[in-house]
């Protein structure tokens, strides 16, 4: 069972490191996962190789659950990667768990990725066809079994070979015996950066991985770009240019943690911004402004201070909720966001209340967390949500919902604030969003938002994403 949130989900984060000097890589792979939890909580692993093997240890659920001081100690080697998962391609199971590893012509290859596939069926038909074995259902091991399928005599070529055939988001990590090798798909929608060691070089999804290990930020990978890390050093070179650049916008939004720093700017600082602007487009009259935690949290303190409403905390949440195998009784169940959340009664008691998050998603989370306060004794409760609404379903790896299930696709603004029982409701505008992350519109992907999407969707796919999971 998970304690299930109503956000949408990034589908994983990825971490690895080129080592000049030293074998004990496992544990500071490991600290990287842990920076990188936040991006996903169903499984973890860590693939090591002392240039002769690669050996690989991964499980279901958090990185503590799944590492230990005995499984770390017996992984070594001089290059090493890891990954946390959240499922939105392949189901949640040990056979989807990354890195994938497969055998080639190459060697041992494994790869870790962070993103989706939209041409990934196909090319499993494909692959099948060539006598490819599948394991699990990811869009990863397409990936792997491409390159190690391919007729090209060098890994390079074959690399090469195969990304001209995947469409999609990939942020991705391959390692060969001796060889790290970090890409992004021509337009960028997952992030991905480099970082430095006195003896070893560092790639992380986020910036927060570099800095648990005292790495120092060198650049983001480029779009189109393969970074290789070998005994040689550190080489590029730039494979596909895409039509344009399209990090995605929830990545300012959401999901990168607040101290992490994506083009040259803290994430915290473009929350609190955002919270500024929210407030000068939706002004109320109230005497507190609290977070939705802890996502909100950055959002809400610049609220405040445009606003000069004193900001509090009036939401607890219990940090240690996310996967579990417990099954919950019914009576729990039925209690629904309490099991994360519970107020402070004392601090919005008789009070108007303005709540901050920083998404509605299908809107059931939210119109628990009114009732929540409301029942704690608040006089009002007013949500101000720091992005627009959001429209349209994710291809490139977020579990969004679909459009059915979209409350912004369905429900005018009185509609969502009627269903949610708050006293008034407002929505940061797409242009003030942008202002507030500083980089142009052009630059980002706001398919979710505005139904640009960089990258063309196949036709089947829109039709299955309109009324399934």
């Amino acid at each position: 069972m998970c304690v299930k949130s109503d956000k949408p989900h990034e589908a994983c984060g990825i971490f690895g490191i080129y080592s000049y000097k030293g074998d004990n890589l496992a544990k500071d792979i490991y600290f990287g996962l842990y920076a990188l939890q936040h991006r996903g909580q169903e499984s973890a692993g860590i693939a090591v190789s002392d240039f002769k093997e690669i050996q690989c240890h991964k499980g279901m659920g958090l990185c503590n659950q799944v590492f230990n001081e005995d499984n770390l100690s017996k992984l070594h080697g001089n290059l090493a990667m890891g990954h946390v998962r959240y499922s939105t391609t392949g189901s949640s199971t040990i056979e989807n768990a990354q890195p994938i590893i497969v055998d080639s012509k190459f060697g041992p290859i494994a790869v870790a990725h962070n993103g989706n596939l939209i041409n990934s069926e196909d090319l499993r038909d494909e692959l099948k066809e060539k006598g490819a074995i599948f394991f699990g259902t990811t869009d990863t091991e397409v990936m792997a079994h491409l390159i190690a399928k391919s007729d090209k005599s060098t890994l390079m070529d074959a690399l090469i070979d195969a990304l001209k055939r995947i469409n999609g988001a990939f942020s991705t990590l391959i390692m060969t015996t001796d060889k790290l090798i970090a890409f992004k798909d021509p337009n960028g929608i997952r992030p991905l950066c480099i970082g430095k060691l006195e003896n070893s070089y560092v790639v992380s999804s986020e910036s927060c991985g570099l800095d648990i290990l005292g790495a120092q930020f060198v650049r983001e990978v480029s779009n189109g770009e393969i970074v290789v890390f070998d005994q040689e050093g550190m080489r590029s070179r730039t494979w596909a240019t895409g039509s344009r650049e399209a990090l995605c916008i929830f990545e300012f939004i959401y999901f990168a943690r607040p101290d992490s720093i994506i083009r040259n700017r803290t994430l915290y600082d473009t929350r609190v911004t955002m919270g500024k602007y929210l407030a000068k487009e939706h002004p109320v009259e109230a005497d507190i402004v609290m977070p939705v935690p802890e996502s909100g949290v950055p959002a809400a303190i610049g609220f405040s201070q445009e606003s000069k409403i004193p900001y509090g905390e009036g939401l607890i949440k219990n940090r240690y909720v996310g996967r579990t195998f417990i099954q919950p009784s019914q009576e729990i169940r039925n209690l629904g966001v309490r099991i994360k959340l519970n107020p402070i009664q004392d601090a919005v008691r008789g009070k108007k209340v303005v709540i901050i998050d920083d998404s509605i998603v299908r809107g059931t989370t939210s119109r628990q967390i009114v009732k929540l306060i409301k029942d704690a004794g608040a006089r009002e409760v007013h949500m101000r949500i720091s992005s627009p609404k959001i429209l349209n379903p994710c291809f490139y790896g977020i579990d969004t919902a679909t459009r059915a299930e979209l409350i912004g696709a369905n429900l005018s603004l009185e509609g969502i604030c009627k269903y949610m029982d708050a006293e008034s409701l407002g929505y940061l505008s797409l242009r003030n969003l942008t202002k507030s992350i500083a980089l142009p519109e052009r630059s980002l992907c706001m398919a979710c938002f505005n139904d640009d999407y960089p990258v063309k969707i196949p036709e089947k796919m829109q039709s299955l994403k309109l009324f399934f999971k």
